[in-house]
């Protein structure tokens, strides 16, 4: 069985679209979906420097957009479930038919402006802990009035705050924490600062018809599978201030009999997760076009 994954803010970096628009038909693709959400995809994609990028409004339509186009590269691939990782959600409900591909770009565009916009309310941002016991962590980072705004397994959880709580907790880890490193994301995702966005996002639903998933969808908010396409939108509206539980996500994908985990582009974050959480589970990233051949001999085994 395999599992089509979308990775989160943070996995894009400069020109990493670059070689995606030489396939044939991308390049007329991705500026159609530029024209329509009113971004320059090809430019951010290709020639923008990591500052640019790291904004939080071209980040998200950014990532979704190489997560559609990498897996559009693949051909008719039926994965037997799909999840992604934060604003990877919204790459998996076009995968899974809740959204077509102009509805999900449409609808991160506006995510991705509503969460800059709750961002720069209050100076906040993200950092990763890796190592320690997550009992033990997460006590601590609430008592430094943090949130563990990703929870993703592997040994790793990602608090998110204020700049002043964040310096608080590179003074003072968690015990067991081997390292704290600070994320290059523009605001405190999935906690309460992002409070505003939901109400944006929330409207932004309603004029969306979602279909219902036609492949299992394995939902951040607490690893379920999600069977109404209703019910994906409304998750991926409350998912903006909640924590996302992939560390859920994978135990779902241990309980399904998930063989093999592909991520799209741009993957490595989220195979390096299960590499150490789901042990004997085949794991392929797709970086580049170089590796589609790899990708298409994973899916004709496990898909």
């Amino acid at each position: 069985m395999l599992v089509l994954v979308a990775p989160g803010q943070g996995a894009q970096t400069p020109g990493f679209l670059t070689e995606w628009l030489d396939l044939p038909g991308a390049g007329d693709r991705v500026a159609a979906w530029s024209d329509a959400i009113g971004l320059d995809l090809v430019h951010y994609g290709t020639k923008a420097d990591a500052d640019a990028i790291r904004d939080t409004a071209v980040a998200q339509p950014l990532l979704v957009a190489a997560g559609l186009l990498s897996a559009a590269a693949l051909g008719d691939t039926v994965p037997g479930a799909v999840a992604g990782h934060s604003v990877g959600e919204i790459t998996a409900a076009a995968f899974a038919g809740v959204l077509d591909d102009t509805a999900a770009l449409s609808l991160v565009r506006k995510r991705g402006l509503a969460m800059a916009d709750a961002a720069a309310i209050t100076g906040t941002g993200m950092a990763a802990l890796l190592g320690g016991d997550p009992e033990v962590t997460v006590a601590h980072l609430e008592k430094l009035g943090l949130t563990p705004a990703n929870i993703n397994g592997a040994g790793q959880i990602v608090a998110a705050g204020t700049k002043e709580q964040l310096a608080a907790l590179e003074a003072d880890k968690p015990e067991g924490v081997r390292r704290v490193v600070m994320l290059q994301v523009a605001g405190a995702f999935h906690t309460h600062h992002m409070g505003p966005a939901v109400d944006t996002l929330a409207k932004a639903a309603e004029a969306l018809a979602p279909g219902d998933p036609q492949v299992t969808y394995v939902s951040n908010k607490d690893g379920k599978a999600v069977t109404t396409g209703a019910e994906v939108l409304e998750r991926l509206v409350g998912q903006v201030a909640n924590p996302v539980r992939w560390d859920l996500c994978m135990e779902t994908f241990r309980e399904l009999g998930v063989t093999a985990l592909l991520e799209v582009c741009p993957g490595g974050t989220l195979t390096g997760l299960a590499k150490r959480a789901l042990p004997g589970v085949k794991t392929l990233a797709l970086k580049t076009p170089a590796d589609l051949d790899a990708a298409r001999a994973l899916i004709a085994e496990h898909a």
